[in-house]
């Protein structure tokens, strides 16, 4: 994940090849950039049934995932 100095999340390359290592490793849960949305047209169905996809704008947005409060 790339971020600005003012805490924007960028969009990133290689979405597919992350999520298919992701799934590999048992994860559940991949935050993405907002804006890499459109790569999850890529992604089989049968993975996204198995992955929850959270796109996020900003720091915050993922610090308050997770991070306890």
């Amino acid at each position: 994940m790339s971020l600005t100095l003012s805490g924007r999340v960028l969009p990133v390359g290689g979405i597919k090849e992350k999520i298919l290592a992701a799934r590999r490793a048992g994860v559940k849960i991949v935050i993405l950039p907002k804006k890499n949305e459109k790569n999850l047209e890529d992604i089989p169905d049968y993975i996204k049934k198995e992955i929850n996809f959270i796109l996020v704008d900003h720091i915050q947005e993922v610090l308050d995932l997770t991070l306890p409060s």
